[in-house]
């Protein structure tokens, strides 16, 4: 963790030189006019939250810098929020290929909301309000039952490492679970024997960005897991629990 800590802020470092550089400091968002730090918190939660874990949006992700941590450093540097915006539009119009950032099918426009709303939000303590707060809320469903021998889960279509539950139940037996994604963003589902952080694994559908997949399992009565494989992605909040009588 420290070595990523690290690396963020060495990017978020050279990312101001070459802002500053670029006169960049003092100047409005290229695609700046009229932006919406309501879009641009959808657009974040949906296209970077599964990479960047950014506290207000409550997204976790793990495999991109932390931008809280990342900018926390720059800000007390002396360096201002719009700097904060010019590097994050930089990075999502210009990502450097070599690396881990892809280019992402936004527009201008869709660039400058994002980097709108992680210049308010990042290293800032506290939690978004208004219509800003209702963004990216979840809104976890009632428990999933198994019916007919049949247990259907689904993705947080929005982006968020999330299931639409929490919960499930089910008869012992064989059980066939399906798995529907349509977020756009690589998940799965699979089902560990207890609740604790490691266990035997029962079964796993395929990890895919969107349709429905299925695996039959025969389940004894107990506690089971519901977890997506996906690296990062159980630690950010993408689980629950599946109790079997």
């Amino acid at each position: 963790m420290a070595e990523r800590v690290s690396g963020a802020r060495t990017l978020v470092r050279t990312a101001v030189t070459v802002v500053v550089a670029l006169g960049l400091g003092g100047c409005a968002l290229k695609g700046g006019q009229n932006v919406s730090s309501i879009e641009g918190k959808t657009l974040f939660i949906k296209n970077c939250g599964s990479c960047h874990t950014l506290a207000r949006a409550n997204s976790k992700g793990l495999i991109g810098p932390n931008l809280d941590d990342a900018f926390a450093e720059s800000l007390s540097q002396g360096f201002g929020r719009n700097v904060i915006g010019g590097i994050v539009e930089q990075q999502i119009e210009y990502p450097n290929t070599a690396g881990r950032m892809p280019k992402l099918p936004l527009t201008t426009r869709q660039a400058a909301d994002i980097a709108a709303y992680v210049q308010y939000a990042a290293a800032r303590p506290g939690t978004d309000s208004g219509l800003l707060g209702q963004v990216g809320v979840s809104q976890f469903g009632p428990p999933a039952i198994e019916k007919n021998g049949k247990l259907a889960f689904a993705a947080n279509t929005s982006g968020q490492l999330l299931y639409t539950v929490k919960a499930a139940t089910a008869t012992a037996g064989p059980v066939t679970i399906s798995m529907t994604n349509m977020s756009g963003t690589a998940h799965n589902l699979a089902i560990q024997q207890g609740t604790g952080p490691t266990g035997t694994l029962v079964g796993s559908t395929p990890i895919s960005a969107s349709g429905t997949h299925s695996i039959t399992v025969n389940l004894k009565a107990g506690t089971y897991t519901f977890f997506c494989q996906v690296p990062g992605h159980r630690a950010a909040g993408m689980s629950g629990t599946l109790t079997v009588k």
